[in-house]
Parts: C-alpha cells; sequence; structure tokens
C-alpha cells in the first residue's frame, strides 16, 4: 500500500538544524562583529592614549629642563652684561654674586672668569682654580665661537657629577671674556625624579654619544650607556615602541634638548600601561561569552520549542487526516449497509410471505400434512429468512450509528556615580574612601548635573590636599524636615583660620604656585546656590578639612 501524501508533512530534524543555523548566525555575527570592532577601537584609543600621554609628558618635562638650563644660562648672560670686566675680576663682588646666585636659583658650586687668552682671572668657589688655561680645551673654543656653551655632566677632577655653563661677552672694543659657572646635578635630578608615571615609568638624560648624564630606574647608572637604541635627531617630540631583546614592549619617547648635548627620554612599559585594558578585554570577552551563550541557549530552547509545537501540530493534524478519511469510510460503508439492507428486504418478504403461504396449504392437504421431509423443509426456508431479516436489521442500524532637566536622584547612588570617576586616582594614591550614607534620605528634586560638579570639585581639593595614604569620608542624612546634608571630611593638610574665611572668594588660592586657579570653590558656592543649598566648612591646619552641603528636597 502507498503510503498517504500527508503521512510525513515537515522535515523537522532539518528544519531545526536550519532555523537554529540561521538565527545563530543572524543574531551572533552582528554581536560577535561589533564586539570586534569595539576591541580595535577601544585597544587602539587606549594605545593611542598612552602616546599621547608620553608625548605630553616628554614636551612638558622638556620644557622644564630647557627652563632650568636657559635660566641659569640666562643668569650668567646678566651679571656679565651688568658687570664691567673690571668688577666682574673683583673677587669680592663674584663671591658675592656666587652666594646670590646659590641662594636665588640653588645648584651653582663656583664662578669663574676667562680672559681671551683662556686664563682663569678670577675663580670663587671651594677649588682652587685661578689661573687655570682653559684655551686648549674644546669647550673654551666652543663658547668663543658660539657664544654660550652647556657642557655634559661629567666627574672631572673633583669626582662628583656636575655641569658647566659658560657664556661669552664681547665689548665694542673687540675684547671679550668668558663667565664660567659649575652646576651640580641634585636640582637637575630632582626634575626627573619627582615625576609621576605610571606603568613601571622611568624617565633620564642621555648625551648624543647614549651616555647616561641622570640616574636611571632601569637602564644603567651615569655614566653607563644606555641598552636602549639611540634615538635619531627630530626637532619635536618622538614616542614610538620598541622591544627588548627580553620581550618586554616599551614606549619610549624623547626630545633632543635645544642648545644642549642632551637627549631627554621616557620609557614605560606598556603591559602596566596595558593593564587597565587587559582587565576590561576581560570584561568584553566574558560578556561577549555569556552573552553568546545566552543567545544560543535561547534560539536553541526557542527552536526547540517552536519545532516541537509544529510537530505536535502535526501530528495532530495527520490524526485528524485519518479521523477524516475514517469518519468518510465509515460513512460510505453506512451508506452502502443502509442500501443492500433495504434491498434485501423487499425479496425477504416475499419469500417469507410464500413460504408462509405453502405451509398453509400443505397443512389442509391430508396428502401432504404427513410429509414431513417437505414440512422441515419450509420450516428452513422460514428460519432462514427470519435470520436474514436479523442480518440487515443489524445493517439498518450499523447506518443509522454513522448518521452521528530637574529630575529626582538618590543622594547616594549620585555620590556612588561620583566616585566612579574618582576611583583610580584613589587607587593609585592609596586614598581609602568610607561612605555612610543613611537609609532614611529620600530621593529629592534638583539639577544632577550641578550637584555632580559640586561633589566633584570638592572631592578632588580633598584629593590634592591629602598625601598617599589618606582617608575620605563621606556621609550623608538628613538636616530638618525637608533638607538633606552631605559632608565630605578629609584628613589632608587642613585649612589656616587666617585662609578659612576667604576660600569661596574667586581667585583665593593657597596652591597658586602648584596651578591652582581659585575657581573651584567659588563655582562650588555659586552653584549651592542656584540648587537653593549651603555649604560651610571646617578645617583645623595639619589635621584635615570637612565640607558639608545642604539641600532641600525640592528646588524651590
Amino acid at each position: 500500500m502507498a503510503p498517504l501524501p500527508y503521512r510525513r508533512t515537515c522535515q523537522f530534524r532539518r528544519l531545526w538544524y536550519g532555523v537554529i543555523s540561521l538565527t545563530s548566525v543572524v543574531a551572533l555575527f552582528p554581536l560577535i562583529f561589533l564586539a570586534v570592532i569595539d576591541y580595535r577601537a577601544t585597544q587602539h584609543d587606549l594605545e593611542s592614549e598612552i602616546l599621547l600621554r608620553t608625548s605630553r609628558l616628554v614636551s612638558n618635562t622638556r620644557r622644564t629642563i630647557s627652563y632650568f638650563l636657559e635660566e641659569r644660562k640666562s643668569a650668567l648672560d646678566f651679571i656679565i652684561h651688568d658687570n664691567s670686566f673690571e668688577q666682574c675680576a673683583d673677587p669680592g663682588r663674584l663671591a658675592s654674586i656666587l652666594d646670590r646666585l646659590k641662594q636665588t636659583f640653588g645648584g651653582f658650586i663656583d664662578l669663574g672668569l676667562i680672559d681671551p687668552l683662556g686664563i682663569q682671572r678670577v675663580y670663587v668657589g671651594p677649588y682652587g682654580l685661578t689661573g687655570k688655561d682653559y684655551s686648549v680645551q674644546e669647550w673654551y673654543r666652543e663658547v668663543v665661537t658660539q657664544g654660550t656653551y652647556i657642557s655634559d655632566i661629567f666627574l672631572g677632577y673633583r669626582n662628583i657629577p656636575h655641569l658647566v655653563v659658560a657664556v661669552k661677552y664681547a665689548s665694542e672694543s673687540g675684547s671679550y671674556c668668558v663667565l664660567r659657572a659649575t652646576l651640580d646635578t641634585k636640582k637637575f635630578n630632582k626634575l626627573l625624579s619627582n615625576l609621576e608615571m605610571a606603568g613601571e615609568g622611568d624617565a633620564f638624560i642621555i648625551n648624543h654619544q647614549g651616555i647616561l648624564q641622570t640616574p636611571s630606574r632601569f637602564h644603567g647608572k651615569v655614566f653607563e650607556k644606555i641598552s636602549l637604541p639611540i634615538p635619531k635627531y627630530a626637532p619635536k617630540t618622538r614616542v614610538y615602541e620598541w622591544e627588548t631583546p627580553e620581550g618586554t614592549e616599551l614606549i619610549i619617547g624623547y626630545r633632543y634638548i635645544k642648545d644642549s648635548p642632551f637627549i631627554l627620554m621616557v620609557t614605560k612599559q606598556k603591559s602596566e600601561l596595558m593593564k587597565p585594558w587587559y582587565n576590561t578585554r576581560k570584561k568584553l570577552i566574558g560578556f561577549l561569552v555569556i552573552s553568546m551563550v545566552i543567545i544560543l541557549m535561547v534560539i536553541f530552547g526557542g527552536t526547540t520549542y517552536m519545532v516541537n509545537r509544529i510537530y505536535t501540530a502535526d501530528q495532530k493534524l495527520i490524526m485528524t487526516l485519518h479521523q477524516v478519511e475514517y469518519s468518510n469510510k465509515m460513512a460510505s460503508l453506512g451508506r452502502l449497509a443502509a442500501g443492500v439492507a433495504h434491498e434485501i428486504n423487499n425479496p425477504l418478504a416475499i419469500i417469507n410471505e410464500k413460504a408462509g403461504l405453502i405451509k398453509d396449504l400443505l397443512t389442509f392437504k391430508k396428502e401432504y400434512a404427513q410429509d414431513h421431509t417437505l414440512s422441515a423443509a419450509i420450516e428452513v426456508i422460514l428460519s432462514s429468512v427470519k435470520r436474514c431479516g436479523r442480518i440487515t436489521k443489524r445493517l439498518l442500524g450499523f447506518a443509522r450509528h454513522m448518521d452521528v532637566s530637574i529630575q529626582s536622584i538618590h543622594v547616594g547612588e549620585m555620590v556612588s556615580e561620583v566616585l566612579e570617576f574618582l576611583h583610580k586616582e584613589a587607587e593609585y594614591r592609596a586614598i581609602t574612601i568610607s561612605l555612610d550614607i543613611s537609609d532614611d534620605i529620600p530621593q529629592i528634586e534638583t539639577d544632577a548635573g550641578k550637584l555632580q560638579q559640586i561633589l566633584l570639585n570638592i572631592i578632588n581639593n580633598a584629593f590634592a590636599a591629602m598625601e598617599k595614604g589618606g582617608n575620605l569620608e563621606i556621609s550623608a542624612g538628613m538636616s530638618g524636615d525637608d533638607r538633606v546634608s552631605i559632608t565630605i571630611t578629609d584628613d589632608g593638610c587642613g585649612i589656616s583660620q587666617a585662609n578659612l574665611k576667604q576660600i569661596f572668594e574667586p581667585f583665593f588660592s593657597t596652591k597658586t604656585l602648584a596651578g591652582g586657579t581659585g575657581l573651584g570653590l567659588s563655582i562650588t558656592y555659586g552653584l549651592v546656590q542656584e540648587l537653593g543649598g549651603s555649604i560651610d566648612v571646617k578645617s583645623e591646619e595639619g589635621k584635615g578639612t570637612a565640607f558639608t552641603v545642604t539641600l532641600p528636597l525640592a528646588m524651590g
């Protein structure tokens, strides 16, 4: 028997594989594509930021060093132009000038006045160098030719690292003299040692021969040749990547210092600088994997559920079709049975009638009444008619049977959000931050942007006031029935009572030498006033400062 055309209406396993494959590609390809793009973009941005910061650090440090050298060279130039040769040749006056240089600039060891013959006519300092002949030395010829001279850092017979700065003064008569100063390297080295650098950073100076002029953390001692390649001359700051023989990737920034034999170099370990990215990369990959697993689980679960429902519906359809076919067969059979029963009942009625008549006739005639064989045959006929009647009745019964901008914010969340901006700096400076936010503070209606700026300004000031390892406490609670107070306390340097009355005045700053503008707290005060609140400060010099910002629950 040939199978019915609806016996298998769908290839369910093929459908299952097809839906899973297509849905997985459509769902996962954009996710993976965007993740790869984001991965590369984020990595590129971070690497570009690292190179940019290194370049900025080198440029800023180069300016500081250039200023250091130019300042001392200008001081010598001013001295030799402000005093005649005879005045400079006065040992007492030259000694007085040296004392003032030490007090003003620091780092000066001695001064010497050299005549056109290269003889040091006057010398003031700890060494007896009066009368020393410099005429054959290269540095003397260079200062005579160029007008100024800055030496490498060297030991000399003093046996301590130092450098020489010399300037030439030419009179209108054609005569000239040279003022020579020796500088120690302590303050020079301090310019580099005070730099704050991430990534195992190292800042040092080499000369054009690659000899270290200042101490280096990782690349040798003073007067040793560095293991790094000597960078090629460039008029501007350059930053590049270089891999050591040991496989360590370095970010190297350098800048030639104009009118000097020095090259400033800054090195950082790329792996240390990229640690935040590595952590972010782990999170990104973890997020991608988790997302893919969830998507695949949903696809597998959803597809399996859908295909199972289709399979169940298909099975119900097949069953229904079978039932319809069976019902049709049974209806046809019922109609056939009814027709057959009616067609047979009519002849049977005639046979039954005629057989009864024959029986009656045989009963009245004596010659047939005693014929038992004939009587038995008639009884058999009548019995068979009854039997057929019962059959047709059942057929009829069978046939009859077949027929049936101002927004609502939470103070604790705002504080946490602000601290997210600053947690890296706090972590770098080992600052401990503790929070005490009361649970009964309701949400307040205020300008979220202004409140965020207020908190950022105060916390930044607290960071600036603390050394490494400081403590910052932030507490918040209700102040009366309709006001919220936020207190930020640090254990930094504190503010003197004389300055405490002026801290909210514009342009007042105790950190002008460190780059302060005096506008931070003034702006903060104005923002608090705009929010309808108030700000108070308590401080004790040497112990710390506490700022308290009080705000209404709703702006008026």
